[in-house]
């Protein structure tokens, strides 16, 4: 089945995305911090809905992928805005949401924002307050110290190119957080944790189970798997827990 290549205009900047038409309820993969629609998960799901028929939609987020944008510009409340936007410009009926990392985030705050869209919701390494809790909280002094300064700090990546993080971001963040508050999902949520992650503690993912007001929450914990999850057997995990879902 041919993809369909386009854009859309959301608050000056070009959102690229990719629309397979197929059957519902139809897929959006929401991708990580600093990454984009082109990642082995995302493509791989691509692969699934196609050889099944669902319809399936990827985006790069402003500043990401083929997206116009600088990256330090963005913030979590500009990058759920335009999933959200996605959904309501770009899809038509009930969407399973699948967030990797960031994207869980994302994922989260879009079903938040449209509960009556959403048929599921997978997170994969889902990375909620990200933030406030992983990055904030884990800077020493003297890096929250260049951020109050400089208001920008360098982050080295294991993933590539420094990580250019922003003050405004962590300040921004703050008015997003989804483990602060009440967070009810009332369809089926499905989160998928490495045990060896070296950036998402396993333990977030029971956090956010708990935390999520809905009955039908489930937590797959891998021990050996790592934070990209992205391992032959981790896609095949995946295709079985999306099997599961459709109806």
């Amino acid at each position: 089945m041919e993809a369909s290549l386009s854009t859309i205009s959301v608050d000056g900047h070009e959102l690229a995305y990719e629309v397979l038409p197929g059957r519902a309820p139809g897929v959006i993969f929401l991708p990580g911090f600093k990454s984009d629609m082109t990642g082995t998960k995302a493509m791989a799901v691509r692969d699934w809905c196609t050889g099944r028929g669902q319809a399936f939609t990827r985006f790069d987020y402003s500043g990401h992928g083929q997206s116009t944008g600088k990256f330090e510009d963005g913030t979590i409340g500009r990058w759920a805005a335009e999933a959200v936007a996605i959904l309501d410009q770009v899809t038509t009926g009930p969407q399973i949401l699948i967030g990797s990392s960031m994207g869980g985030w994302m994922a989260l705050l879009t079903a938040r924002a449209r509960p009556e869209r959403i048929a599921a919701l997978v997170g994969i390494a889902a990375a909620p307050d990200f933030t406030e809790d992983l990055m904030w909280a884990g800077y020493p002094d003297e890096v929250r110290q260049i951020l109050h300064c400089d208001g920008v700090y360098h982050e080295p990546s294991d993933y590539g190119e420094p990580y250019t993080i922003t003050m405004r971001l962590i300040e921004e963040g703050r008015e997003h957080l989804v483990l602060r508050s009440p967070l009810t999902l009332p369809f089926p949520v499905r989160l998928i944790q490495g045990m060896k992650d070296p950036d998402v503690p396993w333990r977030t993912a029971l956090r956010l189970a708990e935390h999520i007001d809905g009955e039908d929450v489930e937590v797959v914990l891998v021990k050996d798997g790592d934070h990209r999850l992205s391992e032959p057997a981790d896609i095949a995990r995946l295709g079985r827990m999306l099997e599961g879902l459709l109806f």
